[in-house]
C-alpha cells in the first residue's frame, strides 16, 4: 500500500499564532470613506480656531488685506496687552469664574441628590415627581413670569439672578437618576441597612464614592453652560460691574462698544492705535473666553465619557 507524505502548506500560519482573517474589500473602502469624512469634519472645527488664534497674533493690516489665512503674519501681542489693560475684561473674567464655579457646585449638588432620590424604588410618588420634572422640558411659563419671580425673590441685579434660575437641568437630572439606577444595586442598599447604615450614611459613604463619573459630567456641563451663557445676565443685571465676560464680549462683538478711553493713562495716540486694533481685540477676546473650558475638559474627560455612557443606557 502506498503512503502519501503530507507536507505542511507554506501559506499556513506558524504553529500557535492566530489565523489572520482578511478584511473584506467593502469594509476597507468604508473605513477609508469614514476617515476622510471625519478628517474633513475635524478640519471645519480646527481651522476656524487656528485662524482666530493666528489673527489675534497678526498684524492688523495683514488680516484686513487677507494676507493671513493660517499662520500669524507680523506677530504682535498688542491686542492681548490692550485687553488686559481694559478694566471691564479682567472684572468680567472674574465674574464669569465666580458664576460658573458657584453654578457647578450648586447644580451638581442639587442634581446628584435629586437624581439619587428619584432612583430609589421606595420613594413614594417618584413617578409623579419625574413626570413633573419632564413636564417643564416641554412647557414653561416664559421669560416674563420668570423675570417677575426673580424680582419677587429680590435677586435682580445680583449674582444669584444668574446662578439660581438655571441651577438644575432636567435633562442632567434624568441622566443622573439613570446612572444611580444602573450603577447602585438595590441589594447594596439592603446590605448596608442590615449593617445599621441610615439612608444619609449610605448616600454619603457608598453612593457618592461610586458616582465620580456622573459628578464629573454634571460639573463640566453646568460649568460650561454657565460660562458660555450671557442671556440671563442681559435680562437680570443692570450694574456693569456684575457683567460676566460673555456679556462684555457680546457688546464688543455685536455693538462694537470697546472704548479705549476707559483704559487708565491712555494718551490720544494710544487710543488711535487701539482703534486700529479693533478686529484683533475681538479675536483675542474670543481666545481668552475659550481657554477655561479647554483647560478643564482634559481633567474630567475620563469620567465624563464613562458617566455619559452609563447614564444614558435607559430611561
Amino acid at each position: 500500500m502506498a503512503t502519501t507524505l503530507l507536507t505542511p502548506s507554506t501559506d499556513a500560519p506558524p504553529h500557535g499564532s492566530p489565523r489572520r482573517i482578511k478584511e473584506p474589500r467593502g469594509d476597507r473602502v468604508l473605513n477609508v470613506i469614514l476617515i476622510v469624512l471625519l478628517a474633513l469634519f475635524s478640519l471645519t472645527i480646527v481651522y476656524p480656531f487656528v485662524y482666530i488664534v493666528s489673527a489675534s497674533l497678526s498684524d492688523p493690516l495683514a488680516v484686513s488685506r487677507g494676507e493671513m489665512w493660517l499662520w500669524p503674519v507680523g506677530g504682535s501681542a498688542a491686542a492681548y496687552e490692550a485687553l488686559l489693560d481694559y478694566p471691564e475684561i479682567p472684572r468680567g473674567f472674574l465674574n464669569s469664574v465666580l458664576y460658573s464655579g458657584t453654578a457647578m457646585l450648586l447644580g451638581t449638588a442639587v442634581t446628584t441628590m435629586g437624581g439619587y432620590a428619584l432612583s430609589r424604588s421606595d420613594l413614594v410618588g417618584r413617578n409623579v415627581f419625574t413626570l413633573l420634572f419632564v413636564f417643564t422640558m416641554m412647557f414653561s411659563g416664559g421669560m416674563i413670569p420668570l423675570y417677575l419671580v426673580v424680582g419677587q425673590l429680590g435677586m435682580l441685579n445680583t449674582p444669584w439672578a444668574v446662578i439660581v434660575p438655571t441651577a438644575v437641568s432636567v435633562w442632567q437630572l434624568i441622566v443622573t437618576r439613570t446612572f444611580f439606577q444602573t450603577t447602585i444595586p438595590h441589594e447594596l442598599l439592603e446590605t448596608s441597612r442590615l449593617d445599621g447604615a441610615s439612608d444619609l450614611r449610605f448616600f454619603g459613604q457608598i453612593a457618592l464614592p461610586l458616582s465620580k463619573p456622573i459628578i464629573a459630567v454634571n460639573l463640566l456641563l453646568y460649568g460650561v453652560a454657565t460660562w458660555n451663557s450671557y442671556f440671563p445676565a442681559l435680562i437680570y443685571l443692570t450694574d456693569n460691574s456684575l457683567y460676566p465676560l460673555q456679556l462684555i464680549m457680546r457688546n464688543i462683538l455685536l455693538e462694537n462698544s470697546f472704548d479705549p478711553s476707559k483704559i487708565p493713562g491712555m494718551d490720544p495716540a494710544r487710543i488711535v492705535e487701539m482703534q486700529r486694533l479693533s478686529d484683533q481685540l475681538k479675536y483675542s477676546l474670543i481666545i481668552i473666553a475659550s481657554i477655561p473650558p479647554l483647560v478643564a475638559y482634559p481633567f474630567v474627560q475620563k469620567h465624563f465619557v464613562k458617566g455619559m455612557m452609563i447614564g444614558s443606557l435607559k430611561g
